[in-house]
């Protein structure tokens, strides 16, 4: 069954560089649009965990317990 499709309106720039990314890796327009959106998702996701880590490592009591949390869930499968 094929997915549900909507349209969005870009400008003719964002239009333009998003079949220039698709030609060059192959990839439809729709597909290309989903790699950027998932792309963007992933880097603001980052941001937020950077953001929350260094609150953490500015309150001295907050870091601790953290890294003691971490420390307790370590699993022994040998990865770090």
């Amino acid at each position: 069954m094929t997915a549900a499709t909507t349209t969005i309106r870009v400008d003719r720039q964002t239009h333009h560089r998003l079949l220039e990314l698709g030609a060059a890796t192959g990839l439809s327009l729709m597909d290309t649009a989903r790699a950027a959106t998932d792309a963007l998702y992933r880097q603001r996701f980052a941001e937020r965990v950077t953001t929350e880590l260094d609150a953490l490592r500015a309150d001295d009591t907050a870091w601790t317990a953290y890294l003691a949390d971490a420390d307790a869930t370590q699993l022994s499968d040998g990865l770090t």
